[in-house]
């Protein structure tokens, strides 16, 4: 057999045998890698990054009496938490939604953070 055959098996063969979560965690790395997003998994805190991923959750809740929007971005190597101070809502944040944000990665309550980050909505694939 030839290198590149035996590549094509392997692949098809570890895609048949993953569990369905392996396989869209695997396909998520792919699409943010695509869009130049550095993974979750590989953030350095107090260092400036952009992450691309899919809206897992949204949530308002209020921190020291001030309104935040929090939304948990899946990139298929980890979660990331977004917060928006002062915000109640933003137009075109949702679960399900692809964004792509950049700010400074901080850790806050245990957990990788970005406050008030730069995004962008990226366009469906049925837009």
């Amino acid at each position: 057999m030839t290198g590149g055959r035996t590549s094509r098996f392997r692949t098809a063969f570890t895609r048949w045998t993953a569990s369905q979560g392996e396989v869209h965690a695997k396909e998520e790395q792919d699409r943010a890698a695509q869009l130049g997003g550095t993974r979750v998994a590989e953030l350095t805190c107090r260092s400036p990054a952009t992450v691309c991923g899919v809206l897992q959750s949204v949530t308002l809740r209020p921190r020291a009496g001030v309104p935040a929007l929090l939304a948990e971005l899946y990139d298929g190597s980890g979660s990331l938490c977004l917060v928006w101070l002062g915000r109640r809502q933003i137009a075109g944040i949702e679960p399900g939604r692809r964004l792509r944000v950049a700010g400074m990665v901080t850790r806050s309550e245990g957990q990788v953070s970005m406050f008030n980050p730069r995004y962008e909505l990226v366009p469906r694939q049925d837009d």
